[in-house]
């Protein structure tokens, strides 16, 4: 059995224009010490199913439409609320996209830290300082005591972004979810914090469940991928083969678009066309259909099944995909970057 089992989760918000389908029949399941990225553009539905694990989820407008979510045997939409609160935290944990949101600017590091200690195992000060030092040196932080007394607004985005990565391991969590942890960073500190995490997942060994926009980090940092588009799963399966060989066309456009080293100076990449369909009708087919270039090139009957039928998600070789007609999967696509997990 998994350590998380996502099953045809549905999550919807209500709007003045009607009901809105943010996350659609979405599945997915992650096993311990494994780590999952999960990737789409923005308004995919990435960071909903992501907040929906621990029914962060506001509601209203939030509205949790069916499916369900298990966390080691347990239904996480079915918890008490104390339940849920043994569950936040201590055994899932959570490093949300934007530090300066998530770190209370009127506390010092240590309070922020410490508080989490007192809550979950009723360390006093004195003893939760010193495990608050201790997981501020493993995170990197040079001169730990003295940055416990420092506010947010005292720390480059670095060294906050190493701080929330801190407070989510303080507990030793089992599943740890990253939502977009390192958009906001330049790309020195982007790899340095990608690489902490890989380091402390392995000596931790944490599951983590990555969300992410950018298909490099994904190739970095994932054992298996799922890729998302307008509140679906498009196409699920390990990393190397999704980059050797994607059957979606949606994966396909999103691994053209990335820059690959030695390309000719100043070419211009390729991008996928057209707008994500509105989520409040979305069309009766597929969903992708008219952004396919795989679709242009089919018969007419072809194409109106692209049009027409919806795409479930099926078996596909060593994964799945949601596409009547998949790309072959003799066709290469791209080489993984350097430095990314094989």
């Amino acid at each position: 059995m998994a350590l998380l089992e996502i099953e045809n989760l549905q999550v919807g918000f209500e709007t003045d224009a009607g009901l809105l389908r943010a996350v659609d029949g979405v599945s997915l399941a992650l096993d311990a010490g494994h780590t999952l990225g999960l990737v789409g553009e923005s308004g995919c539905g990435k960071s909903v199913t992501a907040a929906s694990v621990l029914r962060l989820v506001p509601s209203p407008p939030g509205v949790m439409l069916g499916g369900s979510i298990r966390f080691d045997g347990r239904d996480i939409l079915t918890l008490t609320h104390d339940g849920l609160r043994q569950v936040r935290g201590r055994e899932v944990a959570m490093v949300f996209q934007d530090p300066m949101t998530s770190l209370n600017p009127v506390f010092t590091i240590e309070r922020q830290l410490a508080e989490v200690l007192a809550l979950r195992f009723g360390l006093d000060r004195a003893a939760a300082r010193v495990r608050s030092a201790e997981m501020l040196r493993t995170v990197g932080i040079a001169e730990p005591e003295a940055r416990l007394g420092a506010y947010p607004h005292e720390l480059s985005g670095g060294m906050k972004q190493r701080v929330m990565i801190a407070m989510a391991l303080l507990c030793e969590p089992r599943l740890m979810i990253a939502d977009e942890p390192t958009t906001a960073l330049d790309v020195t500190v982007q790899a340095q914090i990608l690489h902490l995490m890989r380091e402390l997942q392995q000596r931790m060994g944490t599951a983590l469940l990555f969300i992410t926009h950018d298909m490099g980090v994904i190739a970095q940092m994932c054992d298996q991928v799922a890729v998302m588009y307008a509140g679906r799963i498009v196409e699920r399966r390990p990393v190397l083969p999704l980059f050797e060989a994607p059957r979606h066309p949606y994966t396909r456009g999103l691994l053209d678009s990335v820059p690959r080293q030695g390309g000719a100076p100043k070419a211009e990449l390729p991008t996928i066309e057209g707008t994500v369909p509105s989520l409040l009708a979305p069309p009766p087919g597929c969903r992708f259909a008219d952004r396919c270039r795989r679709r242009a090139a089919l018969d007419s009957a072809a194409q109106a099944r692209c049009r027409g039928e919806d795409p479930p998600l099926r078996p596909d070789g060593d994964g799945w995909v949601a596409c009547h007609f998949p790309l072959d999967a003799a066709t290469p696509a791209m080489a993984l970057p350097r430095g990314a997990a094989a």
